[in-house]
């Protein structure tokens, strides 16, 4: 959610050498790349994918606007530029948990600043991304961070978000109009799920992302405090976007995922899913740089799947994450 200190990206790049091969997306791949070349994680807190033609486009939580990466694989990963700007949008700063949706023949940014739900526009991935008019979606003075865009089957555009409250992070729903960049001024808010289960210690249920299998909706979010190594992901449930949501009892899902490749992380969470290019669900997410340091934040790719059961269970596979990678030419990220 929250980014405490700048992050520098590396712009410029150095050229890859054969040494370093191509991964082929096993852990066992992306481990002999890292060892063979100087790579880094490619530092986003709260990622989101988007799969445009060929090309993945990711984009995460910046201090003053939303920088974005491009990849052909998921793994190997390249700067390409700043997606958002401060003078294109609402805030100058606490730009948080983009997410980009094609729309027809334009591009839409969902994300925060300072703390309001904003909307921005564009041509192309990679941006400008302006708003029209400067100001956040919701006409009241509320603190909401984190949204995301749900449009169901009958085509009903929702928009999930955290509230802030007295009581802690809150998930919500609100319907938008058509035109996917505003609410109705009379349009209703419905509490989703808030901290009831054990294993939130924090009083945060935050960054959800809503999809729909079956005749069921699905939500994943996050519980606990960001800074937290236990933050984990929890998966509710329901048959309406309007809930009821019922918290699975198995909660959390994921939470200190270990492999052979990565050894175990901390901090995992702020999910978004998205189909790869040969059409498999997969769940994008952020860690902790490494135990006992949680910034700057790094971006992982994992499977998802779902079982047979009556009510299909959601399953995130830990021997199938990985981390993303991006070359370092410099000793520049703060």
């Amino acid at each position: 959610m929250r980014l405490i200190s700048k992050l520098t990206f590396v712009m410029l790049l150095v050229a890859m050498t054969a040494s370093c091969g191509r991964s082929n997306g096993s852990a066992g791949a992306e481990t002999a790349d890292a060892d063979s070349c100087a790579w880094v994680g490619v530092p986003l807190a709260d990622p989101f994918i988007l799969l445009d033609g060929d090309t993945y486009y990711a984009y995460g939580t910046g201090d003053t606007g939303i920088d974005v990466f491009t990849s052909d694989d998921l793994v190997h990963w390249t700067p390409a530029g700043r997606a958002l700007d401060q003078a294109n949008s609402y805030g100058d700063h606490w730009f948080w948990a983009p997410e980009i949706y094609k729309v027809g023949d334009r591009y839409l940014m969902y994300y925060t600043a300072e703390e309001h739900v904003c909307v921005a526009e564009a041509t192309s991935p990679t941006g400008p991304f302006k708003q029209a008019e400067h100001k956040p979606v919701f006409a009241w003075d509320e603190r909401n961070i984190d949204n995301t865009l749900f449009i169901d089957d009958d085509g009903t555009p929702y928009m999930f978000f955290d509230r802030l409250v007295p009581e802690g992070l809150q998930i919500n729903v609100v319907q938008l109009n058509p035109d996917l960049l505003t609410v109705a001024p009379d349009a209703e808010v419905t509490k989703c799920i808030e901290r009831s289960q054990d294993w939130e210690q924090d009083n945060v249920n935050e960054g959800s992302y809503v999809m729909k299998h079956g005749d069921t909706y699905y939500m994943t979010y996050s519980g606990n405090g960001y800074t937290n190594p236990g933050y984990g992901l929890g998966v509710a449930t329901a048959k309406s976007p309007r809930g009821p949501w019922t918290k699975y009892e198995g909660n959390p899902v994921f939470q200190y995922p270990a492999n052979d490749a990565l050894g175990r992380l901390e901090g995992v969470g702020h999910s978004a899913m998205f189909r790869d290019k040969e059409g498999n669900l997969r769940i994008v997410f952020h860690a902790h740089k490494e135990p006992g340091t949680v910034h700057p934040r790094e971006m992982y790719v994992s499977d998802v799947t779902f079982t047979d059961d009556p009510v299909p269970v959601m399953q995130i596979s830990q021997e199938r994450m990985f981390k993303c990678l991006t070359p370092e030419q410099s000793n520049n990220l703060k």
